[in-house]
């Protein structure tokens, strides 16, 4: 199991890489060499340092769609593969030069919150061994509340780095059409956080006294 995750980092970073380069029709973009160090970061760090240390974690991960909720099912698709269109969009942007207001300084200042998101959903992963893929009561591991580390000010940190990380991705590569994709992906993660949040208050014991006690699902605050 451990093997294939491995084998799957770097086939996502090789078809990554391609969606890219091959969508702005050149290596020569400074851009998007750092978006994708940025993302080879994280995901290194999640499948060379937490899935080797929690192949539990990885086996879940690996198996949870089947046994998830048929509403989230629905979603994992939309909220995995619009970013992925994203991506194809700002490369064409690129390519043929479409014009976006987005400067070298935002570009960086991105750069910046995409590592920040990155790094919030790491941490969530690493506090939560129940973080899986899809949405489920893993009563099978003995799932219970976490509550500590992130968990301790929003309920659902891990959707919180997901949507820095969305909509920081099309100011680093500089386009409007990718930001239009990665706020509608932004709307589907809200609805996805108030759906599951719904199922864990029903579900999960414990939950709903959690859910008292941290009242904000994403932002402290707001919502």
């Amino acid at each position: 199991m451990l093997a294939r995750a491995y084998l799957r980092f770097f086939v996502f970073l090789g078809v990554t890489a391609s969606a890219l380069f091959v969508s702005a029709g050149t290596v020569v973009w400074w851009r998007g060499w750092v978006f994708l160090a940025i993302l080879a970061c994280a995901v290194a760090s999640v499948t060379f340092g937490i899935f080797k240390g929690s192949p539990e974690l990885l086996q879940e991960r690996a198996t949870a769609g089947k046994r998830a909720k048929g509403w989230d099912r629905g979603l994992v698709p939309l909220v995995t593969g619009i970013p992925f269109v994203a991506i194809v969009v700002a490369g064409l942007g690129q390519r043929w030069g479409w014009s976006a207001p987005f400067s070298d300084a935002w570009a960086l200042v991105s750069a910046v919150t995409l590592s920040l998101g990155a790094g919030i959903t790491y941490f969530a992963m690493r506090a939560n061994r129940f973080f899986s893929s899809h949405v489920r009561i893993q009563t099978d591991r003995g799932h219970t509340v976490v509550q500590s580390g992130a968990y301790a000010i929003v309920r659902h940190p891990g959707y919180v780095g997901a949507v820095i990380v969305t909509l920081s991705t099309p100011v680093l590569l500089n386009s409007l059409a990718a930001l239009v994709l990665s706020v509608a992906t932004t709307a589907l993660t809200v609805l996805r956080t108030w759906l599951e949040d719904r199922t864990l208050v029903r579900e999960l014991p414990g939950y709903a006294a959690y859910a008292q006690k941290i009242r904000w699902r994403l932002v402290p605050l707001v919502w």
